[in-house]
């Protein structure tokens, strides 16, 4: 799906300030309703738009100012991280199944607070016993993930 048509069905459901994030499907906009009936009605606009089920994780300035600040590892040049938000609880899902996944050196895994953290090697993220995890249907609706570049990206738009 394309980003600009994207942005117009958050626009059409009254949204302000709206735009895209690269082509990673985060969208930073402005709203004054509650977090929750603004999710449903957001995932009813982008389901009954582009016809399929769509599950969206909404997250404040401040909740992306802590997820980033919180990182749990060192940066270095030879790893990803990810951060994972979603559903409540599903952090410790994720930590089961890391913990009973085969970990590559230097792969890791921590929760702080809510968010589950994971640092893989790169060229390892897809083929790790952990990355293979990610695509499991059961996961879909609970949880999203992106590399802390993205979350970078997603605070310069925020301002």
């Amino acid at each position: 799906m394309k980003m600009v048509d994207v942005c117009q069905v958050f626009k059409d459901a009254g949204v302000t300030d709206v735009t895209s994030v690269l082509a990673s499907g985060n969208i930073v906009f402005s709203s004054d309703k509650a977090a929750d009936p603004l999710k449903r009605l957001l995932e009813e606009s982008m389901s009954a738009y582009f016809s399929y089920e769509a599950f969206l994780f909404i997250r404040s300035q401040e909740e992306v100012e802590l997820l980033q600040a919180n990182i749990p590892f060192e940066m270095h040049t030879d790893f990803h991280v990810y951060a994972f938000v979603g559903t409540e609880g599903v952090e410790t899902i994720l930590m089961d199944e890391f913990s009973n996944s085969t970990q590559v050196p230097g792969e890791k895994a921590e929760i702080v607070n809510t968010v589950f953290y994971w640092r893989v090697p790169k060229g390892n993220t897809l083929d790790s016993s952990f990355g293979k995890v990610l695509g499991k249907k059961n996961l879909k609706d609970k949880m999203t993930s992106r590399n802390i570049n993205t979350f970078e990206k997603i605070l310069k738009k925020m301002g």
